[in-house]
């Protein structure tokens, strides 16, 4: 018995141990696979052993089934099951698991759709279903069918608004709430749309700025009269700033007093209380043009002024006064009024506009006061040809007279001769030496008298040549008095304003006024040539801009280089300053010529003008451009004809051609590049020559940047003395007027019929002094024209007399007078008291400019003048 129990004790000691070690290995430490050993046990002892072993492999069956799907799941793979053999709560448990598995592979599956719709192939609107999930996966799936939704909202309203900005509506905006980076982007968009709509709308305005400024060009291009220009441009601009009332002031100067006289209006209503004239400074429409700044009237009260229709009237809520300027002087003032505010886009088109209403009535201006000097030409062909003649016949006598001094100076050298061969035989005959004494003493005054006649020759020689080129300078004034009404008439039939011509008639006058225009360069060539000849030409220093000669040069020649096919190249150099100090009349005048000769003479290829900073090139002795501190060179270069070398020097004299047969091709008078020399040493420049023949020419111009005067300021002083070649100043004739000023005679002889007897207060006059019949009758003609009545004086006293007693609104005066010269004729007016304010506009043919205006003039034309 006692070793049954004890037996029976180990048994139980050793199941107890083995259980304890098999539940302590599953339970507790997780090590499946355990099995309980109790040796020697039977019956209920070897049940609960195999019970305790069975339930530890079904435990770790399970377990590790349980372990092998989810390390599938957790490895992503969501395709396993599990598959165990379980009741009770394991059966659940596997339950529960597989129901995961699945719920896992529908999420799975329905994320990755929707990853797929809306990431890759881009279909927005996606949404995953996940049937029967809770908690945490519905949380999950609702987070991603936000996120898709969001997305496609956000992409759904940015591709809205693209597609509304491609078709052109830039008034849309992304409004789709959104944060992050898609906020960011959604600003960036709108900003973008932002910027491009005000880009648009500045590209609008701008585009519908320049379209109407330049229909206004085109509208105002070409007119002559103020009165049209004035309605064109008020009901031209009424429907582009809304302006429903609108009215034009024009400036007029009267007793050197200027005010603004109404011109034109739009819908404009006469009223008592409003004047049509203002001077500066009188209301709002003289202070805008004293002060040349736009006024603009805001919240214009009720009374002020009625914009009327045919339904009804009402007040305008703004106004605005603009000034009309050319080159800082007032031309105009338009006072427009609206119902609706003007905006910047408006005042911006308005404050351009008036620039071009200023250059278009200054133009006009221009033209008015040059068409009041017009009309007469064929009666004065006999008397030019006249001059013609007696010109050819002047000339004639000098070459004759050139001749005789030739055939004194043969005859001094024969009697030279003669001398030499008398003094041989004295040597032969030494001793016949006495007996002939007082026949080499007779003959030795007879050598004297030779001599001194040759000395009288040669200085009846210079005084000729003096006489000549002051005939010319007188005959060239002369010539341009009946030149002046022929060409004149002969524009006015040509134009044929009464339309009684026929096409031949008016072929014949434009024959004639070619013609004319053509003896007119001609006349002043020669005229330049002679005042070059006797020391009368001067020079007037000023500033020429470069940027303004180019400008010239273009405009003078681009037109004759598109007409022969030829390309015009102009170059300034980079070095160049800004600017030189010449006469700027003079140096434009070397430019034309040379660059006329160069387009005469070429056919194809290019004419260059080249300007730049000279270092060298020019004569060693030319002490003005060694002493120059900068030398500027106007390089003309052609690919024309070219000139041989034996013919390089002979073409600066005047008269002369590379090619001077009378078969010659090429036209001109030959006293082009004679006067441009000339013209180059008064500067203090001198004109240098390259060409080869066949390849073309380069003439050079040198000139000091800073024209230096090589006279004296006592020489500069005997410039301004004379006026038409006899010597005599201007101030003398002024001083002999004033002395002379009770002489005048009383007794005014009327030649040419005027309107004296019809003049009525108030009445428009002009005094025309001229003594020159026919030119008198075509100012006569122009004036009336015009709408003013004329009185006619041709001598200085009479002018004298009449601008006193009748005080016209205006004088024209020529210069050569009979009788009272007319510069003392204008110094007497300038210094009466009851004639000063006269305005005194100076046609005649001396071109004296700068004398007349310091005396008072108000402008000066030379003769011969154009209708226009």
């Amino acid at each position: 018995l006692k070793v049954t129990i004890n037996t029976m004790v180990d048994q139980l000691n050793s199941f107890a141990s083995e259980v304890t070690r098999v539940a302590r290995e599953v339970g507790t430490e997780g090590k499946l696979g355990g099995q309980a050993e109790v040796k020697g046990v039977a019956g209920v002892w070897k049940d609960l052993t195999d019970n305790v072993n069975f339930m530890g492999s079904n435990l770790t069956t399970q377990v590790r089934s349980i372990a092998r799907v989810v390390t599938a799941v957790a490895n992503g793979n969501l395709n396993r099951k599990l598959e165990v053999e379980a009741l009770g709560e394991i059966a659940e448990l596997s339950d529960t698991i597989n129901a995961m598995i699945d719920t896992l592979a529908i999420f799975a599956d329905q994320v990755t759709t929707v990853a797929r719709e809306v990431g890759i192939e881009g279909e927005l609107g996606g949404q995953a279903n996940v049937p029967g999930a809770s908690g945490t996966w519905r949380d999950l799936t609702d987070n991603v069918n936000q996120l898709a939704a969001n997305l496609t909202n956000q992409v759904r309203a940015m591709a809205d608004v693209a597609t509304a900005v491609t078709k052109g509506d830039l008034t849309r905006s992304i409004t789709v709430d959104a944060s992050g980076e898609v906020a960011f982007l959604k600003d960036n968009v709108n900003e973008m749309i932002r910027n491009l709509r005000e880009t648009t709308q500045k590209n609008t305005e701008q585009d519908w700025l320049k379209t109407n400024l330049a229909k206004f060009t085109r509208l105002l291009q070409g007119q002559r009269d103020l009165l049209t220009v004035a309605r064109l441009i008020l009901s031209e601009m009424a429907p582009l700033v809304e302006m429903q009332h609108g009215v034009f002031y024009i400036t007029d100067t009267h007793d050197e007093e200027t005010v603004l006289k109404l011109l034109a209006s739009y819908a404009f209503q006469q009223r008592k209380a409003v004047s049509n004239e203002f001077k500066l400074g009188e209301s709002i429409v003289g202070q805008c043009a004293l002060e040349k700044e736009r006024i603009i009237l805001n919240n214009v009260p009720a009374e002020y002024v009625k914009i009327n229709s045919g339904l009804g009237d009402a007040p305008p809520t703004n106004i605005v006064v603009l000034p009309v300027l050319f080159e800082g002087q007032i031309k105009a003032v338009i006072e427009l009024a609206s119902f609706t505010p003007f905006n910047e886009i408006h005042f911006g088109f308005l404050d351009q506009l008036t620039e071009s209403i200023g250059i278009v009535i200054n133009t006009i201006e221009a033209n008015m006061r040059t068409e009041e000097l017009l009309k007469q030409s064929q009666s004065l062909a006999q008397e030019l040809q006249a001059g013609q003649a007696e010109l050819q016949e002047t000339n004639r006598r000098l070459e004759l007279q050139a001749q005789s001094l030739q055939t004194s100076e043969e005859l001094l050298k024969q009697q030279q001769e003669e001398l030499q061969q008398t003094n041989q035989e004295l040597e032969d005959k030494a001793q016949l030496l006495s007996r002939q004494n007082s026949e080499v003493e007779q003959k030795n005054r007879q050598i004297e008298l030779a001599r001194t006649a040759l000395e009288d020759k040669a200085k009846q020689l210079a005084l000729s040549s003096r006489y000549k080129s002051e005939f010319l300078a007188n005959m060239s004034h002369e010539l341009r008095t009946p030149l002046n009404s022929m060409l004149i008439l002969s524009k006015m039939l040509s134009e044929n304003p009464e339309t009684n011509l026929d096409e031949k008639q008016i072929e014949f006058a434009e024959t004639i006024h070619s013609s004319g225009a053509d003896l007119l360069a001609l006349i002043n060539e020669i005229l330049d040539l002679s005042k070059i000849e006797s020391g009368n030409m001067g020079v007037e220093i000023g500033e020429v801009l470069f940027d303004e000669l180019r400008e010239d040069i273009e405009r003078n020649f681009s037109q004759i280089a598109g007409e022969k096919g030829l390309q015009l190249v102009i170059d300034l150099k980079d070095e160049l300053p800004a600017s030189m100090q010449t006469d700027v009349k003079r140096l434009r005048q070397v430019l034309k010529n040379l660059l006329s000769n160069a387009f005469k003479f070429t056919q194809q290829g290019h004419v260059g003008v080249e300007i730049a900073v000279a270092e060298s090139g020019w004569s060693f002795d030319n002490a003005d451009l060694n002493r120059a501190s900068s030398v500027i060179a106007f390089r003309v270069s052609d690919t024309g004809i070219g000139i041989p070398d034996e013919k390089q020097l002979l073409i600066f004299e005047a008269f002369q051609q590379a090619d001077g047969t009378t078969s010659r091709k090429y036209g001109g008078t030959g006293l082009g590049l004679s006067i441009s020399r000339e013209i180059a040493r008064l500067l203090g420049g001198e004109i240098a020559l390259q060409s080869t023949p066949g390849e073309g020419s380069m003439f050079t111009f040198f000139v000091p940047e800073h024209f230096q005067p090589a006279v004296t300021p006592l020489q500069e002083d005997n410039e301004e003395e004379s006026f038409n070649g006899n010597g005599q100043a201007q101030q003398s004739f002024i001083s002999l007027a004033r002395e002379s000023e009770g002489e005048i005679t009383p007794n005014i002889k009327i030649v040419i019929a005027d309107d004296r007897a019809d003049i009525l207060p108030g009445d428009q006059t002009v005094l025309i002094v001229e003594d020159d019949s026919g030119f008198t009758r075509i100012l006569l003609d122009i004036a009336h024209e015009q709408g003013f009545k004329c009185l006619v004086a041709q001598h200085g006293e009479d002018a004298l007399m009449t601008a006193r007693k009748f005080r016209p609104s205006a004088i024209t005066l020529d210069l050569t007078l009979p009788g009272v010269h007319g510069y003392a004729v204008l110094d007497r007016l300038k210094h009466d008291p009851s004639t000063r304010h006269i305005p005194v506009q100076i046609i005649s043919v001396i071109d004296d400019m700068m004398h007349v205006l310091k005396l008072g003039a108000f402008g000066h034309i030379t003769k011969p003048v154009s209708r226009e």
